[in-house]
């Protein structure tokens, strides 16, 4: 039988890129006030021009406004109907914007198929050094998102950053972290697995992780998380064609969002689709999409929501209901 590795055809629209966290490594942030925000008039003529029907997930990816700044509640406002301008010209928003408060995340459930946010590392030593300026990287109100994103059963994706000063014990014990939420709530859907790579912007001047050792970082992986949760991996980010192979052998099962540009590591430009198809069928993978949702959350839509998926469930080359364990 043919062996499966899903991805989302999906495309990033970026409501700013200022962000009121100064994290060492990143190569997305601008300071606040020294960005653009996106519009709806401009988001409109981009979504356009997209492929019929050749992406599905519009990534609403965005930089942090401030909690207190005078400015979030129209951040947040530009956010929503960013998602409800995606929503009504067919696609399907999954919104990842840093730290929300519940009533935020509760409204954006009601325009979003899922959402997202990065975990990370949960050792409180990055607070002394890559996160010594990034007030929103506190690992207690990550864990909180996840926590919070379980009571609103809202389909979620998180994910451990490796190779930024962490120790090997601190991937494992944010794994763990991870477990015991999805045990109660259910409502993890996938985990990336991200090796930090070194790019053009970023302040921090360390040697990336050693790509070499990710399969390990898989395996092990595996073996903490439950089975009901999928493992992703980056293939962008995975500089060694065989290493990409090794770590699908490792118990990796999805690719995740797929789009013309990676907006977090713009030095590191995605495959061509065919590119991936051929890779991964020399070693017997089938590259299928998938929605930005798992099949098993589609009762915790709203039926507006679900109705805005039965619009793809009948497109030719899109399974979206396939096996991803």
């Amino acid at each position: 039988m043919t062996k499966q590795i899903t991805y989302s055809p999906a495309y990033t629209l970026v409501p700013t890129y200022e962000c009121f966290n100064h994290c060492t490594y990143c190569n997305f942030r601008v300071n606040p006030h020294q960005d653009q925000w996106l519009t709806l008039e401009k988001s409109k003529n981009i979504l356009q021009q997209l492929p019929h029907k050749s992406v599905c997930e519009i990534l609403i990816l965005s930089g942090e406004v401030h909690p207190q700044s005078t400015r979030r509640k129209a951040w947040f406002q530009n956010i929503y109907d960013l998602c409800k301008l995606a929503l009504s010209m067919g696609f399907l928003p999954h919104t990842n914007a840093g730290i929300l408060s519940f009533s935020e995340m509760a409204t954006l459930k009601t325009v979003n198929v899922s959402m997202g946010l990065m975990l990370e590392q949960i050792t409180p030593q990055l607070l002394k050094t890559v996160h010594r300026h990034s007030p929103s990287k506190l690992p207690s109100l990550r864990l909180q998102q996840l926590e919070w994103a379980g009571q609103l059963k809202i389909p979620f994706t998180t994910g451990i950053l490796i190779g930024i000063g962490e120790k090997e014990k601190d991937s494992w014990k944010t794994l763990e972290a991870i477990a015991e939420i999805q045990t109660r709530w259910h409502n993890i859907q996938e985990v990336i697995i991200q090796p930090h790579q070194l790019g053009s912007k970023q302040k921090l001047a360390v040697s990336t992780f050693p790509i070499h050792q990710l399969p390990k970082m898989v395996a092990k992986a595996r073996e903490i998380l439950p089975k009901s949760i999928t493992i992703q991996i980056p293939p962008n980010l995975i500089t060694d064609s065989q290493c990409l192979l090794d770590c699908l052998e490792a118990g990796a099962r999805d690719l995740g969002g797929i789009s013309p540009k990676d907006e977090v590591n713009p030095d590191y430009p995605h495959f061509s689709h065919q590119g991936l198809v051929d890779l991964l069928s020399s070693r017997g993978w089938q590259l299928v999409p998938r929605f930005p949702f798992y099949p098993k959350y589609q009762s915790w839509l709203s039926l507006s929501l679900q109705k805005a998926v039965t619009s793809w469930e009948h497109i030719p080359n899109f399974t979206p209901h396939c096996q991803f364990n």
